[in-house]
């Protein structure tokens, strides 16, 4: 009787060791959602670990899949490496590009500065990957080719302005490489600082741009709401 209580005993425990050990039922994914996973996972590792110190193991680990899906979808790290990097340069130029609206000078460089530090500050997984990608110093590279197109609209905005108050045009393009190089190095800068806080940095770039060395703002603020 005492040998059968046990035996029940032990299959019951044993049902529920079993119950236990039961894997979990994966949701399933459609390829656009599997796809959109594996981008965000390798976004955060190559923010993490730059091109180089990541690997398609790795990502296929954080996204819980074999390596084959990895390649499946995009090919290699290469592909999907490319992939990360052009959302992101699209994104932040679309961002940039959106908020200069032209009127004062001053104004427009005000939108520009917030504009990038905003990215930096939101995304700044994705500012890091811009930045390793290709250093802002670096002539030649994404992100060098991305500040070229910011300039290339503020040189725009620039020329306009420079022919209604009777400078030189074709000193707008000079203006606009230089406003556009002192920003971007400073939201480098400020992606691992993060001190001042944003709209103080982007007031103390204005300030130096607009005023210059010789006759900057003890406290600057920004201008425009």
């Amino acid at each position: 009787m005492a040998a059968s209580r046990r035996t029940k005993r032990d299959g019951a425990s044993g049902n529920v060791g079993a119950r236990r050990s039961a894997p979990v039922a994966r949701v399933r994914m459609t390829g656009t959602e599997r796809r959109q996973q594996l981008l965000n996972v390798a976004r955060e590792l190559f923010a993490e670990k730059g091109f180089d110190g990541a690997s398609v193991e790795e990502i296929a680990h954080r996204a819980k899949v074999s390596k084959p899906v990895v390649y499946e979808h995009f090919g290699g790290k290469e592909g999907i490496y490319a992939v990360v990097v052009d959302r992101e340069t699209q994104l932040l130029l679309d961002h940039m590009i959106s908020t200069l609206h032209g009127g004062h000078p001053r104004v427009m460089l005000e939108q520009a500065a917030v504009a990038l530090l905003s990215y930096v500050e939101e995304s700044h997984d994705g500012f890091r990957i811009l930045v390793r990608d290709s250093p802002v110093a670096s002539s030649t590279g994404t992100f060098s080719t991305l500040l070229n197109d910011i300039a290339s609209q503020v040189e725009h905005i620039l020329g306009q302005q420079f022919a209604a108050r009777g400078y030189d045009e074709k000193l707008a393009a000079l203006y606009a490489q230089a406003l556009v190089g002192m920003v971007a190095l400073t939201g480098q800068w400020w992606l691992d600082a993060r001190k001042p806080k944003r709209d103080e940095v982007a007031a103390h770039l204005v300030n130096l741009a607009w005023n210059g060395l010789s006759h900057l703002d003890h406290k600057p603020k920004l201008t425009s709401p």
